[in-house]
Order: structure tokens, then C-alpha cells, then sequence
């Protein structure tokens, strides 16, 4: 079998090169975020540990780089420069917050693109049979089987690349949109834990 010629596609060459970038951009999107979030829940030892000897009185931040290291390392930054328990608490929210919300970057690019390539491949599959009954119109005396045949299955090759593209999107939001979940958790963790450690430090 030779190469296949978008050229001779007709209406569906453009539907497919667009459902190309779509899939292109979903896989970029997908690995890079799996990327970011791997290891964010890593080192929760380390941080019990921290947890611990802020309770006792140590200010000093010890742990990693990650989004729930940060937020403790925020808590014992602000412990260590006497900021009242309510503002300490608000902020190290704040933080954890923010960090949190950047977990669930891409997810819904994802979600979307599993629901913008099925369209798109339903679009070409209703433009390409209306390219082939036009044809099979001007063919007059010449029509056959072989005409509309041909046009057909040029119009539903959208309608399946749609959805290859599709279901990947969505299995990988479902993927990203987990681990983000257990990096949230995580952080939440971190951030109820710094608080009790500065309430058992206070006396509070």
C-alpha cells in the first residue's frame, strides 16, 4: 500500500490535519504535567519529621523542593519571625491553596480536547458525504457504486480519527486529574499538619 495523500482527501484533509494538532498539543500537554507532578507526593517522611520538630520548637526548614515542602517551609519561615497564629494560618492557607490549584493545570485542556476531536471528526464525516453525494451528482450517467464508495469511507476516516484522538484525552484527564488529586492531598496534609505543630508549639 502506498502513502496515504492527504490531497485526495478532499474536506476531510483539513478536519484530520487540525485533529493532528489537537492530538499533538493533548500529548505535549499530557507527559509534561505527568512530568511536573511526579514525586509531588514524595517525602512525606521527611516532612513528618519536620512537622515534629516544629511542634518542639525548630524553626529550621530541612525539607525538599516540592509544592507541600514549600508550604511547610513557608510555616516555619513565618514561626521563626513571631507572625501571629491567625495570620500564619492564613497565609500557609493561602499557599496551600495556590499550590494546590496548579496541580490541575492541563486537565481540563485535556477534558476538552476529548470533547472538541469527536465533533471535529463528526464535522468532516457530514462534509466529506456531502462532497460525495455532490459528486455522485455530477457524475450523471457515470455514477456508480465505486464513486460514492469511495467517498464514504474518506468521510468516516474523520469520524474514527476523532475518536483515537479523543479517548486518550479523556483517559489521560482522568490520569492527570488522579494524581493531581493525591498531590493536593498531600499538601493538604502538609498544611493541617503545620498548623497543629504551631497550635502544640503555643500551647494553643
Amino acid at each position: 500500500m502506498g502513502d496515504l495523500d492527504m490531497s485526495g482527501l478532499g474536506v476531510a484533509g483539513p478536519v484530520l490535519a487540525l485533529l493532528g494538532i489537537l492530538s499533538v498539543a493533548s500529548v505535549t500537554v499530557l507527559v509534561a504535567r505527568l512530568l511536573a507532578l511526579y514525586g509531588a507526593v514524595k517525602g512525606q517522611a521527611q516532612r513528618d519529621e519536620q512537622l515534629r520538630r516544629l511542634a518542639e520548637g525548630e524553626t529550621t526548614s530541612t525539607a525538599g523542593t516540592g509544592a507541600a515542602d514549600r508550604v511547610l517551609s513557608l510555616a516555619c519561615d513565618l514561626v521563626a519571625e513571631g507572625v501571629p497564629h491567625d495570620v500564619l494560618a492564613a497565609q500557609v492557607e493561602h499557599r496551600g491553596n495556590a499550590e494546590a490549584q496548579q496541580f490541575y493545570r492541563g486537565v481540563r485542556f485535556l477534558e476538552l480536547a476529548g470533547m472538541i476531536a469527536p465533533l471535529l471528526g463528526l464535522l468532516g464525516t457530514v462534509l466529506g458525504m456531502i462532497q460525495s453525494f455532490r459528486s455522485l451528482e455530477l457524475a450523471e450517467g457515470a455514477a456508480n457504486a465505486s464513486i460514492l464508495a469511495g467517498g464514504i469511507w474518506q468521510a468516516l476516516l474523520t469520524t474514527a480519527a476523532g475518536l483515537v484522538v479523543a479517548i486518550p484525552a479523556l483517559v489521560g484527564a482522568a490520569l492527570l486529574s488522579a494524581r493531581a488529586d493525591a498531590a493536593a492531598a498531600e499538601v493538604e496534609r502538609t498544611m493541617v499538619g503545620a498548623m497543629a505543630a504551631v497550635r502544640r508549639r503555643t500551647g494553643g
